[in-house]
């Protein structure tokens, strides 16, 4: 999207939202050259390892009392 400095100015709340809803990119022109580019702001870097962001995001479908593995396999781990 492509719109003057003076639209901009009227419409400025309006085409805030439509970036962060769409991810729309607006350049602003001023005398028919752009003079600034509009982009949505990059995610904020999440925090921890990839596994520790997955915490309480499951759910069991085993009883509490149920192992994955079979009695062979548990005895050969030990």
């Amino acid at each position: 999207m492509i719109i003057s400095v003076t639209e901009l100015k009227s419409r400025l709340l309006e085409i805030i939202r439509e970036i962060e809803r769409n991810g729309t990119v607006v350049e602003v022109e001023r005398h028919g050259e752009v003079v600034a580019r509009l982009v949505p702001a990059a995610a904020p870097p999440s925090r921890g390892r990839p596994w520790e962001r997955l915490y309480g995001t499951g759910s069991l479908l085993a009883s509490a009392e149920e192992s994955v593995l079979d009695d062979q396999d548990l005895e050969a781990a030990r």
